[in-house]
């Protein structure tokens, strides 16, 4: 399947309902001619199963029929270019001595102009991998170390553009080995054993080394020495075991190391004293989560957090040093779903990469945020209650029974901090956020709920859609009050265009110098940041900033353009670069993570692209999409 079909059906599979042309021209890059002719493509190719179903309202997958047509497609595999090209080099590292070319054509059933194409685009990625691809008259010979040539089998094999989960049937019926799922189990349970946390988003990543390794080892290699760590002796056994091969000290070291820094962090206590190496990461990962608390007052100060943050960050600093990083399929919903996390967890990424030395991309970024998310989450259970008020009229213990049934079941959402037991009430003197009542009280407050007695499953749900609109109204008013100060007619541009991210930066920069809000430093500080990791947090809008708020007040410079423009890997309509000051971090988390989360229906957008043809009536625009 070609990249362009590839990516229309991952638009379509991301999709809940039907997308139409023109939206998917407008992620593909394309024109609307040309999504239809990938339509019919990727049609035709999965004949006669229909896995794109076509309306007047736009495409959507058929979700099973896609499905089976991937089940069936997985005994051709070798029809497809980019699986061709892996097929090729296995095939040439079989035969160290050289392949005829017209036999590896043959043996593809393709021309032989097709294996010299397929043989220049791998040439690049086996040059990476420290291999070298030589022609000697018709034979073809890739030469190099085996350590090398496996590392590149799994990198084709798994593919850095592969979205989602590298699935382990998929390994298993590429190598033919024995039950894959059985030695996983297996090794689970080795890992358990020794008091490891398991990454479950990497470690199928190792199977496939393994089955790499065990496929191209010979059964008679030598058998670790008794000498060996016990753990490393448990793993040779268990792999002797499932595959019926003996790996070599240094094949099951690399495995190990494999594991170490993409899969398994020990489990160890804060009452544990740590490793020097290790103390010394976690005193500079306090001083980094410090860092984060003075510019975002976001509170990460927690020894358990940042002990797990610090081994975490040992690992990906060994994965970054050996350029063997870690995929996480979930990057893109994080960082959609839950933006302010994830800038987060890109500050502590730009800190880790200055003092480390290192690189940290998007995937790894992702697994910070996760960090900074499950941290931030239990924090939100502790804290985060509205309280209530509740009118329950004095009889016997009425009132008891009712207010411990109520803490029992929304105890975690609601914090009852004033019980009544008169009916005279007046709802003017109370100071929680709802009221819970027996009694009728005659209120048409949104916040006021009428329930029985008898705490039913239909009062929970009445109570709970209650703190559900309590809290969007006081998100609302928060960023409608917050966000639209900040926007200034000045700073406003419609159909305004740049050549890249970085030229669109610049150019909005240079307006908000002109009107006093930032100095050029804060420019080079939004460049920075959007190296680390692109600012298009939907796929329609683009957030530019820096990580740092010293601009002189707060202020949003944006533009509204028809034609969308590539901003990283998507194309946006909408690009806002932010300005904050440090007078303002107390809104940054309110207006940032709300402003992404407003401009995330694409059907609202293309509306706010269409109407907002000037300053008044993109502020109409944001304030209908902020109601809704």
């Amino acid at each position: 399947m070609l990249d362009n079909h590839a990516r229309l059906i991952e638009h379509l599979a991301q999709a809940e309902g039907w997308v139409t042309a023109a939206e998917l021209a407008d992620k593909l890059g394309v024109t609307t001619r040309s999504v239809r002719s990938y339509v019919t493509a990727v049609k035709s190719s999965a004949l006669p199963l229909e896995v794109i179903e076509s309306s007047t309202a736009g495409y959507r997958l058929h979700r099973e029929n896609y499905a089976e047509f991937l089940k069936s497609a997985s005994t051709r595999d070798t029809e497809r270019p980019r699986d061709r090209q892996y097929h090729l080099v296995r095939r040439l590292g079989d035969a160290p001595e050289g392949v005829d070319i017209h036999a590896l054509a043959e043996s593809f059933f393709v021309s032989e102009s097709t294996i010299e194409a397929d043989l220049r685009k791998i040439k690049t990625s086996v040059a990476e991998e420290g291999l070298t691809l030589a022609r000697r008259g018709a034979l073809v010979i890739l030469s190099g170390t085996e350590p090398n040539l496996r590392r590149l089998l799994s990198k084709m094999f798994r593919h850095e553009d592969t979205q989602g989960f590298l699935e382990l049937a998929s390994i298993q019926r590429e190598f033919e080995t024995s039950d894959l799922r059985a030695f996983k189990t297996s090794l689970l349970d080795l890992l358990d054993s020794h008091g490891y946390f398991v990454n479950e988003y990497g470690i199928n990543h190792v199977l496939l080394h393994v089955a790499i390794a065990a496929d191209r080892t010979s059964p008679t290699s030598p058998i670790l020495a008794d000498s060996a760590p016990e753990f490393s002796n448990e793993l040779a056994a268990l792999i002797s075991t499932h595959f019926s091969v003996n790996l070599a000290r240094d094949e099951l070291t690399e495995i190990e190391t494999l594991l170490t820094t993409r899969v398994i962090t020990r489990a160890i206590t804060t009452d544990e004293a740590p490793d020097v190496d290790l103390e010394e990461l976690i005193t500079r990962m306090r001083r980094t989560v410090h860092h984060v608390g003075e510019e975002y007052l976001v509170d990460l100060d927690d020894d358990d957090f940042i002990l797990r943050l610090s081994l975490h960050v040992r690992n990906l600093i060994a994965r970054a040093q050996d350029l063997s990083y870690s995929r996480n399929p979930m990057t893109r919903s994080i960082k959609t779903t839950y933006p302010m996390i994830y800038e987060l967890a890109v500050f502590i990424a730009a800190e880790v990469q200055r003092s480390e030395g290192i690189t940290v991309h998007d995937d790894e970024i992702s697994y910070i945020a996760l960090h900074v998310g499950s941290h931030l989450e239990r924090q939100n259970k502790r804290e985060v209650r509205l309280t209530a008020a509740l009118v329950c009229p004095n009889y016997h213990d009425l009132h008891v029974i009712l207010r411990d049934r109520i803490e029992a079941v929304l105890g975690e959402e609601l914090q009852l901090r004033i019980v009544i037991t008169r009916t005279d009430v007046d709802l003017t003197e109370l100071s929680t956020d709802l009221v819970l009542t027996t009694i009728d009280l005659r209120s048409f407050a949104d916040n006021v709920v009428l329930i029985q007695p008898f705490l039913t499953e239909t009062d929970v749900d009445s109570i709970r859609k209650t703190i559900g609109r309590v809290r969007r109204q006081r998100r609302r008013r928060a960023l409608t009050d917050e966000l639209m100060r900040f926007f200034d007619p000045a700073l406003f541009l419609r159909n305004f265009t740049a050549p890249s991210e970085e030229a669109m930066i610049a150019a909005l920069g240079q307006r908000m110098i002109e009107a006093g809000v930032i100095d050029h430093s804060y420019i080079t500080g939004a460049i920075e940041r959007e190296r680390m990791s692109s600012t298009a947090f939907t796929d329609t809008l683009a957030v530019p900033h820096a990580m740092t708020m010293n601009a002189h007040r707060t202020a949003i410079s944006i533009v509204i353009n028809e034609t969308p423009m590539q901003w990283g890997e998507n194309r946006v309509n909408v690009i806002a670069l932010i300005a904050f000051s440090a007078a303002g971090r107390t809104t940054f988390q309110t207006v940032f993570h709300q402003f992404v989360t407003v401009f995330s229906d694409r059907d609202y957008v293309q509306q706010l692209v269409r109407n907002a043809v000037d300053f008044p009536t993109f502020i109409d625009e944001l304030a209908r999409g902020i109601e809704n």
